[in-house]
């Protein structure tokens, strides 16, 4: 019966959410995404993603250079599933650890290859504070 319950709970908040825009919601501002970068990024990446600012030296990724990587578009899915741990491809575990759950809380609706997804609050202010430093 849980599961049942679970999957009408989960049909419900997509069904919802689908009818939602952006505008609709208070989105996440990339300030917000700064803070929690600083507070779980800058140690690696550096401060405000200032690689001259790190405190260690694991050879983390500029990230202020994602979409020059990418051919000059900012790669969305791709940065979110690294983040939260989904997309580890050539990055293992033990060199960028997983922070899907510091990255629970309300869903804001986030578009991803022109679908809107429910996402973490958290990790969407990540994603629009990435979004927002590239260079």
């Amino acid at each position: 019966m849980k599961s049942s319950g679970a999957i009408l709970g989960a049909t419900a908040l997509v069904l919802g959410l689908s009818n939602c825009t952006p505008n609709d919601v208070d989105m996440p501002e990339p300030v917000e995404g700064a803070a929690l970068f600083n507070q779980n990024c800058s140690a690696c990446h550096g401060t405000n993603a200032d690689p001259a600012e790190r405190e260690l030296s694991v050879g983390a990724p500029d990230l202020r250079r994602i979409a020059a990587r990418n051919g000059g578009e900012f790669p969305r899915a791709k940065a979110l599933s690294q983040i939260d741990g989904y997309g580890r491809g050539r990055v293992g575990a033990e060199q960028m650890p997983e922070f899907g759950a510091l990255l629970e809380g309300d869903l804001v609706p986030v578009e991803v290859d022109g679908i809107l997804t429910p996402t973490p609050r958290p990790l969407a202010a990540l994603l629009a504070y990435l979004e927002s430093i590239q260079s």
